[in-house]
């Protein structure tokens, strides 16, 4: 409790009142890379790294926020008026607040004091447990409660129209509804999921690049482009495909000749992924973990190939991983061009893991990863 008694005390220092504390995880995706925008299957798990959200109400419809990690405090007026939301991270947090109030969730005015402890730019969903901590707290500092799906779909709809970033759901949804010790199988298109749990005597490990390409954003976008285009060229032939999840290989390959390589390459990627989800899910649910290691491998040699969004760093990272003992599946997650890998690995095997992997990694590429050994966690909650 020594991290919300120091969120308190920085509140009462800074707002002069006493506060009520929130947090939100970020998140590891275990496999089912990009294929939430396109209406399919990923195996996300909340992770106990949280964004905190301290707030008390005001009496106007002035919201307050003060970010630690920036050390910057900045001023909304939730007026609806979109166009004078401020910029960085508050984005993030206005946004949100600016979406709920347009969907009829009367917000009270607040102020906030937030702590972050997600890796930022990592590819662990820092934006999404800011948007869902905050979102949380808002709608409790008003008296109100929505159901976590819905919450998720409002956080996302904030990123895409207030940020300006095409996320899918997976994100904000793993941060508002994810299960202690058990990860999410989730269907994107219905939003429902299935809590399966992660075996004991394993750990989430997440190995930083430490590397963020300054592009990445704009690819991310133009990746998502890219799966709209074949969708309309396959729905030109099979009226029933509204999205990549309703293709099959075969359909695909019989539309190849009208299509880009480069698109017909992302459309395979996508429906591939969403068949290795289901494989894995059920791997890991019947204890075969040797076919779980398996599509995780698949999974990373597509987004490689096909989907090109790896690179350099996180391709040693992998091959590092897969060199050592005690590993059940190895893969970039995230959106890519850097960021994270996920490493399932034995608890008694971690510590040498660890050591190897950041020694390895070292060498060759002159700079030490981050690395974050993690267990699945809750989703949003109130903490004190």
């Amino acid at each position: 409790m020594d991290t919300i008694a120091g969120l308190k005390s920085r509140f009462r220092e800074i707002y002069s009142q006493e506060a009520v504390v929130y947090r939100a995880p970020g998140r590891v995706n275990l496999i089912g890379e990009h294929t939430d925008y396109n209406d399919g299957f990923v195996f996300p798990a909340a992770i106990d790294l949280f964004t905190y959200v301290a707030i008390a109400p005001r009496s106007d419809k002035m919201l307050r926020a003060h970010s630690e990690n920036f050390g910057e405090s900045v001023e909304f007026a939730l007026d609806g008026t979109r166009g004078n939301v401020p910029g960085g991270w508050a984005r993030y947090v206005f946004g949100v607040a600016l979406i709920l109030e347009c969907a009829g969730h009367a917000m009270k005015g607040a102020d906030m004091f937030i702590r972050g402890e997600v890796p930022i730019g990592a590819g662990v969903s820092s934006s999404a447990a800011l948007e869902v901590a905050a979102g949380y707290a808002l709608l409790a500092n008003s008296e109100q409660k929505i159901e976590g799906r819905i919450l998720a779909r409002i956080c996302q709809e904030a990123e895409n129209e207030i940020v300006g970033t095409r996320s899918g759901i997976m994100d904000q949804l793993a941060s508002a509804c994810g299960v202690g010790g058990q990860a999410l199988l989730l269907d994107c298109r219905s939003l429902d999921f299935r809590a399966l749990p992660l075996p004991s005597g394993m750990r989430l490990v997440i190995c930083n690049t430490m590397v963020k390409r300054e592009l990445a954003c704009s690819a991310y976008n133009t990746r998502r482009a890219e799966c709209e285009e074949g969708v309309r060229i396959l729905d030109e032939r099979y009226s029933e495909i509204h999205a990549l999840r309703d293709a099959t290989t075969e359909q695909l390959e019989d539309c190849r000749a009208d299509m880009p390589d480069n698109v017909f390459r992302r459309c395979r990627h996508v429906i591939t992924e969403d068949a290795r989800v289901l494989e894995a899910a059920l791997a890991l649910e019947q204890g075969r973990l040797a076919d779980l290691r398996r599509a995780m491998a698949e999974s990373h040699r597509s987004l490689r190939d096909d989907y090109e969004v790896s690179c350099s760093e996180l391709d040693l990272l992998v091959e590092l991983a897969n060199r050592e003992a005690g590993v059940h599946g190895a893969r970039m997650t995230g959106a890519g061009f850097g960021g994270c890998t996920i490493n399932l690995v034995d608890t008694d095997k971690v510590r040498d893991f660890c050591e190897h992997i950041a020694s390895g990694y070292e060498r060759q590429m002159r700079i030490r990863p981050d690395i974050y050994v993690c267990d699945a966690a809750d989703g949003a909650r109130r903490v004190d």
